[in-house]
């Protein structure tokens, strides 16, 4: 399955943008879609995840101000982010986990988020 991401972009501190990312093929109900962010010279790190039954977790840095969503007669996750501060400014990637499929991870291409001060 390929994940396409798209919605990066450079957006001023308090700004908003949304991420979209959609996947190739159908997607079982029993997956987790999520979204990572990683700077140049860090580690990866979780943003937030809806799974199956829509459980959804967020990263303590973007509760409260980030809303992720699932479409799945679209097969499509959002990132809405709002209040964006520049520790924001990262590569944002979707991740697909579908722990029947052999393999059961999957990760799109990155979009770039930039904030300016």
């Amino acid at each position: 399955v390929q994940l396409q991401a798209s919605g990066g972009g450079l957006v001023q501190a308090g700004g908003s943008l949304r991420l979209s990312c959609a996947a190739s093929r159908n997607i079982p109900s029993l997956s987790a879609m999520a979204w990572y962010r990683q700077v140049t010279g860090k580690q990866r790190e979780l943003v937030a995840v809806v799974a199956s039954g829509q459980r959804i977790r967020y990263a303590d840095s973007v509760k409260g101000r980030f809303t992720i969503t699932r479409d799945n007669s679209k097969n499509t996750v959002y990132l809405q982010m709002n209040s964006l501060k520049p520790e924001d400014t990262a590569v944002y990637y979707c991740n697909l986990f579908v722990a029947s499929w052999d393999p059961s991870d999957y990760w799109g291409q990155g979009t770039q988020v930039t904030v300016s001060s």
